[in-house]
């Protein structure tokens, strides 16, 4: 499972990157948003500079013609961006038209599995069904990665699932158990995701051991 980290924070992308296990990143409006001094398009190229594997760079339109438009201006700024496009009838033909070119996109905002069926069909590369959020309202959000899976598997769609709206650490262990292809999460959870009590303690103890057999 590739390991992505949902943020446009620079110095939680390096932190990130320094621990040799991120695969990719995932950004959106609101989160450039929260960096100041900084435009939309130069955020998403300073990150194309840190991360080798895929960026995407989210479009705002909800038309057509808007989301075609800013897919252009996206592309131009690095070759492993990825357009994200919102999981409606005129992204869904955005993402037919985008594929068709070569461009590689992720459709986002997906609840549901007919959503997943048919942004498949059209050739998208992620997509990303956002399953804090479903838990949020009481559905259950790791029952939609499952089913995607199947139904991905069912009929040889070649594109990737990528469970966003990860909250935690159980999140992150039932994606990987359910086979999603990626993950996305906050840089609290990649870092969480090394603790255990055991560890801490027995290196503690390791470390108690030594200093008693080796004073000074």
């Amino acid at each position: 499972m590739d390991l992505y980290i949902d943020t446009a924070n620079l110095d939680e992308i390096k932190e990130a990157a320094a621990l040799g296990i991120l695969d990719g990143v995932t950004t959106n409006p609101s989160l450039i948003a929260k960096e100041k001094g900084v435009t939309y398009h130069a955020r998403l190229k300073q990150i194309c500079e840190v991360v080798s594997g895929p960026v995407s760079g989210e479009v705002i339109s909800t038309d057509y013609a808007g989301m075609m438009k800013e897919a252009a201006e996206l592309i131009k700024i690095a070759p492993n961006i990825v357009v994200k496009l919102p999981t409606t009838i005129d992204g869904l033909k955005a993402c037919k038209a985008l594929s068709d070119q070569g461009t590689k996109t992720n459709m986002t905002l997906v609840f549901q599995p007919l959503q997943a069926l048919m942004v498949a069909k059209a050739g998208a590369f992620l997509v990303s069904p956002f399953i804090g959020r479903l838990d949020d309202v009481a559905e259950d959000g790791m029952d939609l990665i499952h089913r995607m899976r199947q139904i991905y598997d069912n009929y040889g769609f070649r594109t990737k699932i990528l469970a966003a709206s990860i909250r935690h650490n159980k999140h992150l262990v039932d994606c990987a158990l359910a086979g999603s292809d990626v993950a996305t999460m906050p840089l609290s959870v990649i870092k969480t995701a090394l603790n255990h009590p055991l560890t801490d303690s027995g290196l503690k103890k390791f470390v108690e051991d030594y200093k008693k057999a080796f004073p000074g």
